[in-house]
C-alpha cells in the first residue's frame, strides 16, 4: 500500500501486436501513443533488425532541449529534417528529435543496449500504427518529445 506523499513508480509498456506505447502511474494509464515496432518482426538476435521483447530500463536520454526535427546519427545531432523538404524523401529511417536508449534486463534481451535498440522520433510518421521499423521503437516527434519529458533514466519498461 502507498503511503501519502510517496511517489508513484511510472512504467512504459509497449504492445507489439497493438503498435501501441502506453505510460502508467501505479494501476493508471496516462497516456498511450500510437508506435511502429520492426518490419523483421521480434528477437534478439544481433543483426535481426527485430524488436526484442521482455523487461527493459530507460537507461539513456539524449537529446534534451533539441528542435523537434533534428537527426540523431550514433547519438550525435547531425542536421534537421522537415517533411516538406524534397531531398528527404529517401532518407530512409532516420533517428529523430530525442533518444531514449533501452536496456534489456533479461538474459534473453540483455544485448539490447548493444544492438542500438532506441525510442526515438521518426521521418515515417505516416506508418505509425504499423510494423515498420528497423528494430527501435518509432514515435511521432512531438509524442517521443513528450514522453522525453514525462519520465526518468531508470524507467522501467516492458515490450511484449
Amino acid at each position: 500500500m502507498q503511503s501519502e506523499g510517496e511517489a508513484t513508480a511510472k512504467r512504459i509498456e509497449v504492445s507489439v501486436e497493438g503498435q501501441l506505447l502506453r505510460i502508467f502511474e501505479g494501476a493508471d494509464e496516462v497516456c498511450a501513443y500510437p508506435i511502429s515496432t520492426s518490419k523483421f518482426g521480434t528477437g534478439s538476435e544481433e543483426g535481426s533488425y527485430r524488436t526484442p521483447l521482455g523487461q527493459f530500463i530507460i537507461d539513456e536520454k539524449i537529446g534534451d532541449g533539441a528542435p523537434e526535427g533534428t537527426i540523431f546519427r550514433s547519438r550525435k545531432p547531425e542536421g534537421h529534417w522537415s517533411p516538406d523538404a524534397p531531398e528527404c524523401e529517401d532518407l530512409g529511417d532516420l533517428v529523430l528529435s530525442r533518444v531514449l536508449w533501452l536496456s534489456g534486463l533479461e538474459e534473453q534481451n540483455a544485448n539490447t543496449k548493444e544492438r542500438y535498440i532506441y525510442i526515438h522520433g521518426t521521418n515515417h510518421e505516416h506508418l505509425l500504427g504499423t510494423p515498420e521499423s528497423m528494430g527501435c521503437v518509432r514515435m511521432a516527434n512531438a509524442d517521443v518529445i513528450e514522453l522525453f519529458d514525462r519520465i526518468d533514466v531508470g524507467t522501467a519498461m516492458s515490450i511484449e
